[in-house]
């Protein structure tokens, strides 16, 4: 039997069911018939432009792409799958672009991709055009229009146009599974790197389809649950891209913010009370804090949501406890997963209780030595990574050297190990202790980030918290807090530092408290280290 591909399942899903909706955004309500006939479209203009698979997977190491790539440089909108699909359809693999970006970003993360194409909505237009002669491999340029009302960019073809023109038929090339999905990491603890996926592979552990489908007839039959789910975080983001194909593999509707630069809470409960979805994708802290003070505001209906999935960044017990008390039917779903490694790690909390700390045992999770020489096993009392085995990315895009540290073999078998620490406690549950790029030496003992900015949080002054190192005479790094506190609410760092102390060993608590308006986030809520470090350093004692 032939490995399902996600061309392959997705037409075939959209042929069981041609007529119902599939796509929902401000560009309109789009049907399964419609994202079909859309996606083969773009597929034939990228083809018809000499675009595609060029060397097949078997000839290549795992850090090499014989494919061409598309960027994909857009805010949200129905236009971002539809570039995710078509791009696949056309054997070309789709690269996400940070639209935050500035042009020497840009232009690295063009160069370092190798991208052939480019999708780009009008108000980034400007920032392209800045960095366009620095990358000559870049000759196709395809422009969506927005509210800004930049004009075409020189050599560019608006969107629509080039669909219109383009063949409505089934692409002419072999859709196959080995074919790349490229997701670039978010950049937040170093420079962005390309992990190169098989899309069969992604199909199952990250986009969340069926493990034990092995041929489109089978993972068809399993895709009718068809939720309603609606997307804030940004497309550009794993976890949203995750969400939003698992919704599509469900034969479900995908709901895309009517606000597509930025998260709006009124949108979003609006959104959720006139389509009855009944699952709502959140970013952690940052979108929880934000929805909640809406909901604090103004009553909403909220009956129809089952869950609400959390990925890609914290999400604090105390939140879940909030969302909880609004919404008492629902169940929040934390999900621990990272591009290298997929779906990894989950925690299911109700109204019958918030789950505990730690997540339960999960086939294909592992938690490595400090040495990557050996798989640990329960009541090894012993600081480790967080690792995964089976389906896994192939690499990283031009990096054969961190391809082999990210991806050990050990006792035979291939490992993916993100950069997360992580204990297994006797009972085979898995203590995550936080990642490893950001964890603080102070005094010679080793403080994770996150397990800090936990302890900060409870205090109901604190609205957010970053929790970050700065180097010290004394400690060699000193651990000190970035706190955001909520309106109207004062707080002292004796008060805060007291009540962390509760959570926390003496040696971990900050040894400063800096106090900021607002704490910076990525559109994706994940924590902006770098900011941190630098508005620390600058607040260095002499």
């Amino acid at each position: 039997m032939a490995e399902p591909d996600v061309s392959s399942v997705l037409e075939a899903i959209a042929a069981r069911r041609p007529d119902a909706e599939c796509l929902v955004s401000s560009a309109g309500r789009r049907a399964w018939a419609d994202l079909t006939d859309r996606t083969r479209r773009l597929a034939n203009h990228l083809i018809g432009h000499g675009l595609g698979c060029h060397t097949e997977r078997e000839r290549l190491a795992g850090h090499e792409s014989g494919q061409d790539h598309l960027a994909i440089y857009l805010h949200n909108g129905s236009e971002y799958l539809e570039c995710l699909v078509g791009a696949i359809k056309a054997r070309v693999a789709p690269v996400n672009v940070n639209y935050r970006y500035v042009a020497g970003e840009l232009r690295h993360l063009l160069s370092d991709s190798g991208a052939s194409a480019i999708v780009v909505h009008s108000a980034l237009a400007p920032t392209l055009a800045a960095v366009r002669s620095d990358v000559p491999g870049l000759r196709l340029v395809l422009q969506v229009p927005d509210d800004s009302g930049h004009d075409l960019l020189p050599g560019a073809v608006w969107y629509e146009d080039a669909l219109a023109a383009a063949a409505a038929h089934r692409p002419e090339v072999r859709w196959n599974p080995d074919d790349l999905y490229v997701l670039y990491t978010g950049g937040t603890t170093g420079p962005p790197k390309g992990v190169l996926w098989r899309n069969g592979d992604a199909m199952v552990e990250c986009f969340g389809g069926s493990p034990g489908a092995t041929d489109v007839a089978g993972f068809v039959a399993e895709a009718d649950v068809g939720f309603r789910g609606l997307v804030t975080p940004p497309l550009m983001h794993g976890a949203a891209q995750w969400a939003a194909l698992r919704i599509l593999l469900s034969g479900g509707t995908v709901f895309v913010g009517s606000r597509p630069e930025r998260l709006d809470p009124a949108d979003v409960w609006l959104t959720v009370e006139r389509e009855r979805i009944d699952l709502l994708l959140i970013a952690g802290d940052a979108f929880a804090g934000l929805l909640l003070d809406e909901l604090d505001r103004r009553r909403y209906d909220t009956s129809s949501l089952n869950v609400v999935l959390s990925g890609g960044a914290l999400l604090s017990p105390h939140h879940k406890r909030a969302l909880l008390a609004h919404l008492p039917t629902a169940m929040i779903v934390d999900g621990l997963g990272s591009s290298e490694a997929g779906g990894q790690l989950t925690d299911v909390s109700t109204a019958g209780g918030v789950a505990p700390a730690g997540f339960p045992p999960r086939g294909g999770n592992h938690v490595l030595s400090a040495g990557r020489d050996r798989a640990l096993q329960p009541g090894d009392d012993e600081l480790g990574w967080l690792a995964k085995s089976g389906r896994l990315a192939l690499g990283y895009l031009g990096d054969a050297a961190a391809t082999a540290r990210t991806y050990p073999v050990v006792g035979g078998r291939r490992y993916a190990v993100p950069g997360d620490r992580a204990r297994l406690r006797p009972d085979g549950s898995i203590e995550l202790c936080g990642r490893d790029a950001v964890t603080i030496v102070s005094g010679g003992e080793k403080i994770f980030g996150e397990e800090v900015e936990a302890a900060m949080k409870i205090h109901p002054a604190v609205y957010d918290c970053v929790v970050t190192g700065r180097p010290s005479r004394r400690w060699g790094d000193e651990v000190v807090a970035v706190v955001q506190c909520r309106p109207g609410r004062d707080v002292s760092p004796t008060e805060l530092l007291d009540a962390a102390a509760e959570r926390l060993a003496r040696y971990k608590l900050p040894k400063a408290v800096v106090f900021v308006d607002r704490v910076e986030r990525s559109p994706s809520g994940k924590a902006d280290y770098r900011w941190a470090r630098e508005l620390v350093a600058r607040t260095a004692r002499p």
